[in-house]
């Protein structure tokens, strides 16, 4: 099966209700900087298996040239690893968020390699929970 590199509009996450559930104490975080990723197996989540987003605060990074570019490596590095984690889902769904943790900017090779590893991580812990 060929890998699907798109990342549409079904697999963002825009639930306000979805969102504050990931960060209470329902959501599981892991961290590799500059990327912390909050989890949470939900029911629902639409037609997209995982929803993402991707947050970065304005007091990490000033201006939104520097926001905006940070966003975007942290989408693109997503979008072209989301196999590691779609591959070992099964019929999981997941909602997940990927927040920014420097107060610079990063190149996008430290950006890919740190999404790979909370990927591989994230698809792990994952697994060892049993399928409802």
């Amino acid at each position: 099966m060929d890998k699907d590199f798109r990342f549409r509009k079904s697999e963002r996450l825009c639930s306000r209700t979805l969102i504050r559930q990931l960060f209470s104490p329902q959501g599981k975080s892991l961290a590799a900087y500059p990327l912390r990723v909050v989890w949470m197996p939900v029911e629902t989540a639409g037609e997209a298996r995982v929803q993402v987003m991707v947050s970065v605060s304005k007091r990490r990074l000033r201006h939104a040239v520097d926001r905006n570019r940070a966003k975007r490596l942290v989408r693109e590095a997503y979008r072209l690893n989301k196999h590691l984690l779609l591959d070992k889902l099964g019929d999981r769904r997941l909602a997940v968020v990927f927040l920014w943790l420097p107060t610079d900017t990063r190149s996008f090779a430290e950006v890919e390699a740190k999404m790979r590893n909370l990927l591989v991580r994230v698809a792990e812990q994952v697994a060892e929970v049993p399928a409802e």
